[in-house]
């Protein structure tokens, strides 16, 4: 069992999360992360690295800084857990309606690539 009161330093949490100091230090300017400052270092907790984990998978899901941001402090504050809960479904239907689209998109891209290799080879054993 990992101990419950660890710290990790950025160059850990960096190297753990495989992401950049900057990156850490960006999120940490827009209030997502909080580490302890012992000086001039960064003490990470495991809360920060469980929000970083969280503010990491919302970024590959395709959500704003700004979602995750309202996410993350709904869980904080009110309305909380279930506040959180409700907004997040309704940013996954947003996410979801999103990523359909592209899909759709990226299909007929595909189609009329298709058609016009179809195309070009015809043309090209007409002509050769």
């Amino acid at each position: 069992m990992t101990d419950p009161d660890a710290t990790w330093t950025i160059a850990q949490t960096a190297a753990d999360f495989d992401v950049t100091h900057r990156a850490l230090r960006h999120y940490e300017h827009l209030g997502l992360l909080s580490p302890e400052r012992v000086g001039q270092r960064r003490v990470y907790h495991r809360r920060d690295r469980t929000r970083l984990a969280l503010i990491l998978r919302g970024r590959r899901l395709g959500f704003s800084l700004e979602q995750i941001a309202t996410i993350l402090d709904m869980y904080d504050d009110q309305p909380g857990e279930v506040g959180q809960l409700r907004y997040l479904l309704s940013q996954i239907g947003e996410r979801r309606q999103d990523l359909e689209g592209r899909r759709r998109d990226i299909e007929e891209s595909l189609r009329e690539l298709d058609e016009l290799e179809r195309r070009c080879a015809q043309d090209l054993r007409r002509l050769g």
